[in-house]
């Protein structure tokens, strides 16, 4: 048997380091990886027939779905953003998916607007709470305090400082605004000082001319790094839950406003000790107790409660794989 692995080359400015962890959680089921297919493309494979996890984002190219039938697909962490749902969901998107059900669904979301559909589905999580076999042993963990991209749902543009025309463009859009708001924003929660000697991480690089195998390496070193990290503060859900796999504290920044964004969390946010942020004042509520800032004396013990999803979804994989 053959299997494949999802790569993600849809956008030429940028890449989401995400979305190759979700990869890497998918890559640990498999005997060998013989084929790496382009999430955006799943339609147009006419190689050998090959098994495949099917975890994620599905999918910004909405007119090339259904995947081939030369893809032997297990559902499971499966997400359909409200976006894309109109389109998936046409009859012949509708036939494919009750085809390979039940599918087992990343956000309580999806398993209902599946349900709704007359699919067969269900919810699993993210298949990222699995990743527990990059956990280290508590002697390896060091004093390290990451904050990865808190927030980065705000409007912003990286050309912002070096470019006048973008100053000019951005002026009169108001993201310039709207970094700055950001700005003030975190800094309501974080501590200046740690906000100045925390490292720092970005998990969408702003350039997208990396290989596969560079990618999945920055993949890799970042779940090295968050599995010896004393803490972990973010806004990204495939930095948090795999910090929750890997036995890392982690506080889970949620400033998302957008139906688009918030729907992909359902069932997901209860997991996290989290910050919640009013996106329009700035203010917070904590779900912990939180005295006055985070900063590098904050310890928080992660609430435990993804062990009840992890452990089926590994069986999950283990027995499509097997079988």
């Amino acid at each position: 048997m053959k299997y494949g692995l999802l790569k993600y080359a849809e956008n030429k400015r940028f890449f989401n380091v995400g979305d190759n962890i979700q990869s890497l959680a998918a890559k640990q089921f498999l005997p060998q990886t013989d084929a790496y297919i382009n999430r955006e493309e799943l339609a147009d494979y006419k190689g050998e027939k090959l098994k495949m996890i099917m975890n994620g984002w599905f999918t910004h190219n909405i007119h090339n779905w259904v995947p081939t039938e030369n893809i032997d697909p297990l559902f499971v962490s499966f997400h359909m953003n409200n976006t894309a749902a109109p389109f998936m969901l046409s009859d012949k998107g509708i036939a494919y998916l009750k085809m390979h059900a039940p599918i087992g669904c990343r956000d309580k979301f999806t398993a209902k607007t599946l349900q709704e559909k007359g699919i067969e589905a269900y919810f699993t999580g993210c298949l990222t709470l699995t990743l527990d076999s990059y956990k280290v042993d508590d002697s390896e963990r060091n004093d390290d305090i990451y904050i990865v991209d808190p927030l980065y749902n705000y409007p912003r543009n990286q050309k912002v400082f070096y470019d006048f025309k973008a100053v000019i463009r951005n002026t009169l859009n108001g993201k310039i605004f709207q970094l700055k708001k950001k700005q003030r924003h975190v800094k309501n929660f974080i501590d200046a000082d740690l906000l100045k000697n925390a490292k720092t991480v970005n998990q969408e690089p702003t350039s997208n001319t990396y290989s596969e195998d560079e990618k999945f390496a920055m993949a890799e070193d970042l779940l090295h790094k968050y599995a010896r990290a004393k803490l972990v503060v973010t806004s990204r859900i495939h930095c948090a839950l795999p910090c929750l796999a890997l036995g890392t504290p982690v506080i889970f920044v949620n400033g998302f406003d957008s139906f688009v964004d918030s729907c992909r969390f359902d069932g997901i946010l209860e997991l996290f000790n989290r910050v919640d942020v009013n996106t329009k004042t700035g203010e917070f509520t904590t779900n912990f107790n939180l005295k006055g800032k985070i900063d590098a004396n904050t310890m928080v013990k992660n609430l435990g409660l993804h062990h009840a999803l992890a452990e089926p979804l590994k069986e999950k994989c283990k027995e499509f794989i097997n079988k």
